[in-house]
């Protein structure tokens, strides 16, 4: 199975390191917006878990890791009880979570690829599926606190397209028959120095030629 190329301990560690990470930039989200503990809570918990719970859902994987797995859903509560406490300092490193959250969008959207396919998923889908788990939490987040997605937001650098990639690469050595620990780690790191780039150079995707639209970009938030 492809599953067994991560050993269980392996995984659940790369998984709770990956939620950890995503938890911290919803909770840091719910303190801009001002929202007391129980908010800044619920949406570590939200950006953190919501990708995976619904490819679990989608591949019928129930009941979902993040009910069974008691380390899922404590950890983000940790990632926000650090934000309530020292967000300034958090704030300071800015710079270091959207490393750690580069590094969580790589990850995820290979182990949602490979588990999806796993489960009996076509490359296609599964593919789509490991995109899905990669940017699901953090579209959650953006609608609960009542903001346009940044996966749809043209000012905002590539955040999907890394992660598209990255499960690409991984349907493609599952057909070629070439997908191993090495592979996998390609992917990961592909998607992961792509995210890193869009930040460093702001790659933004393209727009409709000739549009009308009288939008204009607005000052971009830390997020």
């Amino acid at each position: 199975m492809i599953q067994e190329l991560f050993t269980p301990s392996v995984q659940h560690w790369l998984d709770l390191i990956g939620i950890f990470v995503f938890a911290i930039s919803g909770a840091l989200m719910a303190v801009r917006k001002n929202w007391d503990v129980f908010g800044i809570a619920a949406l570590a918990e939200v950006t953190a878990l919501g990708g995976g719970l619904f490819r679990d859902l989608v591949i019928g994987a129930v009941p979902p890791a993040a009910f069974t797995d008691l380390g899922y859903f404590l950890t983000p509560l940790l990632a926000a009880a650090l934000v309530f406490v020292l967000h300034p300092e958090v704030e300071r490193t800015q710079v270091a979570v959207n490393v750690f959250d580069a590094a969580g969008l790589g990850l995820f959207c290979v182990t949602g690829t490979t588990k999806a396919y796993d489960y009996g998923l076509g490359l296609t889908s599964s593919a789509v599926l490991g995109l899905a788990t990669a940017v699901g939490g953090g579209v959650l987040r953006d609608i609960i606190a009542n903001e346009v997605p940044s996966l749809v937001r043209w000012d905002r650098d590539l955040y999907a397209v890394p992660a598209i990639v990255g499960a690409v690469i991984v349907v493609l050595c599952i057909r070629f028959d070439t997908l191993n620990g090495f592979t996998s780690g390609v992917a990961v790191l592909t998607a992961f120095i792509l995210r890193l780039l869009a930040m460093r150079y702001h790659w933004r995707a393209p727009r409709a030629w000739n549009r009308r639209s009288a939008a204009v970009e607005v000052p971009e938030e830390v997020s």
